[in-house]
């Protein structure tokens, strides 16, 4: 799916910065806008290419901020036009993926500057979350629970928590707090780490239902709809709020944790539930056969293919009159992430059948292997396939302190590929070694993660004898640039 970055999906405008449209139709691009809650799940150009990845959260900053500090989810261009409602309205995935990105970037380039010049905007986007500025009254009590209407990327709102989007913004919390703790803010890290705490706790208790995580709501709640200028939601015929999740199993019901895992933050959800609701995703998302899923929705799968649908309703509960849009869809940016988190969470079949079944579908003889369709061609969501790459090799990170590591899943004699903040290359498991080789910009380290079977006894950098010290699996030496190769042999 890199070859989306070839593609007309994106562009850089004259002063060099990126800009995407949600992916192309044969005669004009689909979706304007650098789209937050699409471009969330595209993983690649982070790592490839981190500079045009920053100017992405920098045109946010710069354009994209409404008053409150709430956010547009599309920037247009050319840029500064004005747009109008639904596109001014903030949405909750796209909103918290922000601040998420941004600690992601922060980490991958290590530049203190770029984070102080801007964390006065992140506080402002964290805190729209209680705001009275927000009208969409996302959580106005601050008991870190979202009661409000919530837009998010299947184009419609969310009314009362759920676990989707409970993620995002409990993630978003603990990572404004961190980079709050790291300013020396402490007032503010506390205040968010004490929201984060809270809701992390109500989420977990409230939202499992035994077999996955889902949405409380009571859809026969008109006045919630109403109170929230959003009476269209309000289906009259059968008495009750449309397009949600309820008791459904949806595909993202923890998103929040596949984020969390690939920037080396703690999860949201509990362990065992979390278990408990990959297992019951496997069981009720993924068709080996979509023969047997009734799709009144766009067709990206068909006959006797495989894939993954948005979300399923099981045979044991009651499903809603009208659910949430495109719920029987097979879309691979979402399935991509799901398996994913499956593989970080030690389900490594079950995530591998998922992956299996999106390449099958797009395997040349069917379908174009490298332009993945969702609302257009060269969909930028299908990036999040390059997030197996860092699972897989079990990649670290966190360039303000000039460190990187690697545990991979797959033990024994393995080589993988690595990118962070423009350097690049390969390292290479043998039996008694490890080997990062530097094929780019030599990278800047003061310290290497190797995973807890290793003990080293000698380090060679650059040809050079290294002295070191050893910290459980850190290993510590002065900071040094490595030019071309780092081996430690055990």
């Amino acid at each position: 799916n890199l070859s989306t970055l070839k593609s007309p999906t994106v562009l850089r405008l004259e002063d060099g910065r990126l800009w995407g449209w949600e992916g192309v139709h044969a005669n004009r691009g689909s979706c304007e806008g650098s789209c937050q809650h699409v471009w969330n799940y595209a993983y690649a150009l982070c790592f490839l290419f981190p500079n045009l990845e920053r100017s992405l959260r920098e045109t946010t900053f710069e354009y994209g901020m409404v008053k409150g500090g709430g956010t547009m989810f599309r920037i247009p261009l050319p840029l500064g036009r004005k747009l109008s409602a639904p596109t001014t309205r903030p949405c909750v995935d796209g909103h918290m993926g922000e601040i998420i990105k941004f600690y992601r970037e922060w980490k991958i380039c290590g530049d203190d500057a770029w984070l102080k010049k801007h964390f006065p905007t992140i506080k402002s986007m964290i805190e729209f979350a209680w705001s009275e500025d927000n009208y969409d009254r996302w959580d106005y009590n601050k008991d870190g629970v979202l009661e409000g209407r919530q837009h998010h990327t299947l184009d419609v709102e969310l009314f009362g928590p759920s676990s989707w989007l409970q993620g995002f913004y409990l993630l978003a919390l603990d990572c404004a707090s961190k980079m709050a703790e790291y300013l020396g803010e402490t007032d503010k890290a506390n205040e968010y780490k004490q929201i984060y705490e809270k809701g992390k706790d109500w989420t977990n208790k409230n939202l499992f239902n035994g077999e996955y995580f889902c949405q409380k709501i009571d859809l026969s709640d008109r006045a919630m709809v109403e109170n929230l200028d959003a009476i269209k939601y309000w289906n009259d015929e059968v008495k009750e709020i449309k397009y949600q999740i309820k008791d459904g199993s949806i595909i993202d019901q923890m998103l929040a944790d596949w984020h969390a895992n690939i920037l080396g933050l703690d999860c949201i959800f509990d362990k065992d539930k979390k278990d408990i609701s990959l297992d019951s995703l496997y069981k009720y998302n993924y068709y080996p056969s979509v023969r047997n899923a009734e799709n009144l929705w766009r067709i990206y799968a068909v006959n006797d293919e495989g894939g993954t649908i948005i979300c399923s309703f099981p045979p044991t509960i009651k499903k809603h009159n009208i659910p949430i849009p495109y719920f029987q869809e097979c879309m691979t940016g979402f399935e991509y992430s799901l398996a994913g988190l499956m593989i970080a969470e030690g389900k490594q079949d079950k995530g591998e059948t998922l992956v299996k079944a999106v390449r099958d579908r797009f395997n040349g003889e069917n379908r174009n292997p490298y332009n993945e369709i969702e609302c257009g061609n060269n969909y930028a969501r299908a990036m999040s396939s390059y997030a197996l790459l860092p699972i897989y090799s079990g990649f670290t990170f966190d360039m303000t302190k000039n460190y990187i590591g690697f545990n991979p899943i797959i033990k024994g004699n393995t080589i993988f590929a690595w990118s962070i903040n423009n350097s690049w290359g390969t390292v290479e498991f043998s039996d008694n070694t490890c080997t990062l080789k530097v094929l780019g910009n030599p990278i800047c380290l003061k310290s290497f993660g190797v995973n807890s079977g290793f003990n080293a006894n000698k380090v060679i950098i650059d040809g050079n004898d290294t002295k070191f010290s050893v910290d459980g699996n850190i290993i510590n030496f002065e900071k040094t640039y490595i030019n071309s190769e780092l081996t430690i042999t055990l």
